[in-house]
């Protein structure tokens, strides 16, 4: 085994890394940007080294040499799928944990990949592929609907699903776009695209001395705009037998490519005949291989070093076992109300569900890269970490992980976590009866509401009033209890999710002592308990409910199961004080999210319909097209494309016809 490993990447899986090099006494080396000298996987490694980027090879290859590392760990994503990199490690005497750069492109490229694998006997989807056919012509040929991808890179980036032949040259632009952005490559493939399919992967491992086994197989059905969102082993579908068949096509795939290494070889399955077809293999280690660890009782990463220091696999295949079952939820800094865009900011209070076995026989487990008082830009993926649980059984796992959730505070951003528990308890997920398209048919159903519940307005507004009391000893007339000769007055408090409308919640009386909290024709008595900085327990009528708090300027983000709301205050008089803040009827088009402007597509004075593109914003590799609310003339376009922006930023002005620019 090395004495030391060098970490190129970031995050969650950086600090992953270093977990197992820490239980095998592996001195850790993380690399950093200047803007994340003090991220998590900087302070957990034993020595940290500065780069100019996580894609500089050159400055990567020098940290490693520079500390004295025998190896490098690419963890997902970056770097782990770039053959140049893999080579440059091997010229200078590095290991590389990952397979060999001649599987790594015979792999990346999903054209390539294809054909490989069926030379092998493995079944492909129908389909075409640059520069050999012309993607019309391949789309006709295998009958829409069919899916665009671009044949580098992996993550769902850049893949389009064309229902009718009129899409097809938009969602080429936009695909081609976003592969050459993303991977650097605009080739594009088109499959036939299989309705209602499930997503079923099978994970690899191979030696350098000829050893291939599987360790069974990944469901990975719940995916929303093609990203996976929960991930389970075993599969609730595949049978004993189907599983032998797909995972000796698995070993095949890999056998193919003279693989070496921890891989993972992609399925889409039909769910009503089970008939399969290879889709592409990831030459890395997966977001989701901690269920697949869950149920073999197998470390990963601890197998990809020792495969990397020239070890052969210490089992075969008949020594594999899935024990029990094991759900993974990926939690993203997005907001389900608002479309799943991304989000970000800083991260005012971060409480985790601890790691560990569970009264109920389960295990949970988190794999995160964040750490309270850190701030979540656009730069990077938008996935914060993943939650895992383990039980005997699926059911067992699924509670578990529900019940694992509901314990995670993150108060400074939206996430998804509401979603998440609301997708773990749906009828048609305790069942089984998944497909990749379940999520979207059942989206209204799984999305929270985007007006907070009115015992959180009735918290927030009380946390406000409280904020009024003097913090020292206090004359009768300093006590902001609504004093008034006859009766006490009610103090009018008016308060809105961020981008949302306004709610009046009126409060008479002193929250730590004994208050009373109307809106509309609710009246409730009320009490305010603080209990350090940030938690507060709220009695509304004699029912108290437990927040986690944090105050925010002029907002409070209040927390309970998991769910986190940010409610901002507007007096009355004051400038904000508006039902809504940049309705679609005044014209002023607002980010949707903190990124960057990529495109144009309008210029000051120009005559836009309702609904026409100005822009598009990326964040997070994620493209939005922000259109035109009104018809008129562009009256104000303040940014250029490369132009950083927050959410809510005023974008562009569009006036309607006859109204003065």
């Amino acid at each position: 085994m090395f004495e030391t490993v060098l970490i190129a990447n970031r995050g969650e899986i950086a600090v992953r890394v270093i977990r197992t090099l820490r239980r095998l006494g592996v001195r850790a080396v993380a690399v950093h940007t200047a803007a994340d000298a003090g991220a998590r996987h900087t302070t957990d490694a034993d020595l940290s080294v500065e780069v100019p980027g996580y894609l500089d090879i050159e400055a990567i290859v020098a940290a490693a040499l520079a500390t004295g590392a025998q190896a490098v760990h690419p963890g997902y994503g970056f770097l782990a799928e770039n053959a140049a990199f893999a080579r440059r490690c091997a010229d200078a005497g590095l290991a590389f944990a990952g397979p060999p750069p001649e599987a790594i492109e015979a792999m990346g490229d999903k054209i390539q990949a294809k054909a490989t694998v069926a030379a092998a006997g493995v079944p492909v989807v129908p389909g075409g592929a640059e520069p050999a056919d012309d993607l019309a012509e391949a789309a006709a040929r295998v009958g829409f609907p069919v899916l665009v991808k671009p044949s580098a890179g992996g993550g769902g980036k850049g893949m389009v699903v064309v229902r009718e032949a009129a899409g097809l040259p938009a969602a080429l632009e936009s695909a081609r776009r976003t592969a050459r952005a993303a991977f650097g490559d605009g080739t594009l493939l088109i499959e036939r695209f299989v309705e209602n399919p499930r997503h079923i992967e099978i994970q690899i491992l191979a030696d350098g001395h000829g050893g291939v086994v599987h360790l069974g197989e990944r469901e990975c059905s719940l995916q929303r705009r093609h990203q996976k969102i929960i991930e389970e082993a075993p599969s609730p579908f595949l049978t004993p037998q189907v599983r032998a068949r797909m995972g000796g096509a698995a070993v095949e795939a890999a056998r193919a490519v003279r693989y070496a290494g921890a891989g993972t070889v992609e399925f889409i399955v039909d769910g009503a005949t089970g008939e399969y077809h290879f889709m592409e293999m990831n030459t890395r280690l997966q977001v989701e291989h901690p269920v697949t660890e869950l149920v073999t009782g197998l470390d990963l990463v601890e197998l990809q070093l020792r495969v990397a220091a020239g070890e052969p696999l210490p089992f075969g295949q008949d020594a594999v076992r899935l024990t029990g079952h094991a759900v993974e939820a990926r939690v993203y800094a997005e907001d389900p109300a608002r479309s799943f865009l991304p989000t970000g900011g800083p991260l005012l209070v971060l409480r985790e569900p601890d790691s560990g076995a569970r009264g109920d026989r389960a295990t949970v487990r988190v794999d995160s890269g964040i750490a309270e008082g850190g701030v979540v830009g656009g730069g990077f993926d938008p996935m914060l970490s993943k939650v895992i649980a383990w039980a005997p059984d699926r059911a067992g796992a699924l509670r578990a992980l529900s019940d694992a959730l509901a314990e995670t505070v993150i108060l400074g951003l939206t996430t998804n976590i509401p979603f998440l528990r609301a997708l773990l308890t749906h009828p048609e997920v305790r069942a089984g009866t998944l497909d990749t398209g379940l999520v979207e048919r059942r989206l209204e159903e799984l999305v929270p509401p985007a007006v907070p519940p009115r015992d959180v307005l009735a918290a927030a507004a009380l946390v406000f009033h409280d904020g009024l009391a003097p913090a020292g000893p206090a004359g009768p007339w300093e006590v902001p209890d609504g004093w008034r000769i006859g009766a006490h007055a009610w103090t009018t408090w008016r308060l809105a999710p961020r981008g949302g409308d306004t709610t009046r919640v009126e409060v008479r009386g002193v929250p730590r002592s004994g208050a009373a909290v109307r809106i509309g024709d609710l009246t409730a008595a009320a009490r305010l308990e603080t209990r350090g900085d940030h938690e507060a327990l709220v009695t509304l009528d004699g029912v108290a409910r437990r927040y986690s708090l944090a105050v925010d300027g002029d907002s409070v983000w209040l927390g309970t199961g998991g769910a986190a709301w940010n409610i901002a205050r507007h007096l009355l008089g004051d400038p904000g004080d508006r039902e809504r803040q940049g309705g679609a009827g005044d014209g002023v088009v607002r980010s949707p999210m903190p990124g960057t402007v990529l495109v144009v597509k309008a210029a000051p004075g120009d005559t836009v319909a309702e609904g026409q593109p100005l822009l598009i914003v990326e964040a997070m590799k994620m493209e939005h097209t922000v259109t035109a609310p009104v018809g008129g003339v562009v009256a104000e376009l303040p940014v250029r494309a490369g132009t950083q922006v927050e959410m809510d930023a005023v974008l562009a002005v569009v006036k309607k016809e006859g109204e003065q620019a």
